[in-house]
Formats: structure tokens, sequence, C-alpha cells
């Protein structure tokens, strides 16, 4: 791929086949289909990949706000998850993020950027494009639960099953602050819109 400027848009029926193309793409294991966190475990393990693509494509085509594509030379390459907290199912039962206060808040839980973009530093504006997508909703308070980035004694990157809800560097970068730690020692950020 080309080295040029990334663009955003909301996933909306019209870009669902751009979304199954960056989810299907060959050598990538998505499974889950960005349903993980949108049911209760019992429902989402009741289904199958398909099942999971399905339960997604209802509700991209029910209009509700799902999350950000982001596209380079006209191609899907990556995605971010935001959407109303509420949205998701099984984060409100959640032990591990468990809502700090009761004011209404949507959530960023799941950055996905397909092999070819992994070196272009694409988090950090798919971030921002997630939280000006979620404020154009009228968001004025957006959510997330990043990673500190680990490295091993040579200076490599360890890999964090949980590196998939974003790194603190990025959720920094994109202006959150810190504004909890949970009883699992999980930061909590925050991005408020001005």
């Amino acid at each position: 791929m080309t080295e040029q400027a990334f663009t955003f848009h909301p996933l909306t029926p019209e870009r669902w086949d751009d979304f199954t193309t960056l989810f299907d793409a060959p050598g990538e294991q998505h499974t889950c289909w960005c349903m993980a966190w949108r049911m209760r475990s019992t429902d989402y393990n009741a289904l199958d990949a398909d099942g999971r693509k399905m339960a997604m494509q209802a509700l991209v085509d029910r209009g509700t706000p799902v999350g950000v594509l982001a596209y380079q030379d006209g191609q899907a390459v990556g995605w971010c998850s935001v959407a109303p907290r509420e949205s998701y199912i099984r984060l409100a039962r959640s032990k591990t993020f468990p809502p700090i206060d009761a004011q209404p808040v949507w959530t960023v839980i799941c950055f996905f950027i397909n092999k070819q973009a992994r070196d272009q530093k694409l988090a950090l504006p798919l971030l921002q494009a997630a939280v000006a997508f979620a404020v154009s909703q009228g968001a004025t308070i957006i959510e997330g639960y990043p990673v500190e980035s680990v490295y091993d004694d040579k200076g490599k990157l360890k890999r964090d099953y949980f590196a998939y809800m974003g790194t603190l560097r990025v959720f920094q970068d994109a202006g959150f602050i810190e504004v909890a730690v949970t009883e699992k020692g999980r930061k909590v950020m925050r991005y408020t819109a001005r």
C-alpha cells in the first residue's frame, strides 16, 4: 500500500462489505465480529462466527452506532468500536470495568488494524476519528480501558492479549486523561468534549 492519508467513516449499511472484507482478510483470525462485548457471554458463546457476523449486521442495518472504519487507497484497513456504554451488554456486567459514575458515556472498546497498516501509526488517528464520531452523535464523554505497553529486556514489545483495547500512550496522545483505576488494576481513561 502506498503511504497516504487515511480517511475515516462510520460503519453504515453502505460500508458493510468494506467491514466484512477487513475482518475476512486472509491470515486474520476474527471470529468475534466485534460482538464479544455487545452480548451476554452465554449468547455470544452460543453463536459461531457466522452468527456473530449476522448479529453485527443486524445492528448496522438498524442504524445503531457501532464504530468507525479507517481507509487507505479506498480499502478499509482499520476499525475502532465506539458506541454508548449501555450498548455493550457484557460491559454492563463487567467486574473488571464497572461504571465509575452515573454519567452517560460512549466507550471505545476495540481496535483492529490489518497487517498491511500496522506499522503506519494508525491507532491514534483512528481513535481521534472515533471520538469525533461519538461527539457528532451527541457524546460528551468518551471512555476507554487501554493497556500499558510492556517491553522485554531487549526492547521488544511484548504481546498483550488485551492490546486490542488500545494502549495507554495512544489514549494519552488523543487527549484522554486517567479518571480511575479499577479493582483489577486497569486504568479508566476519559475524553471530555468541549
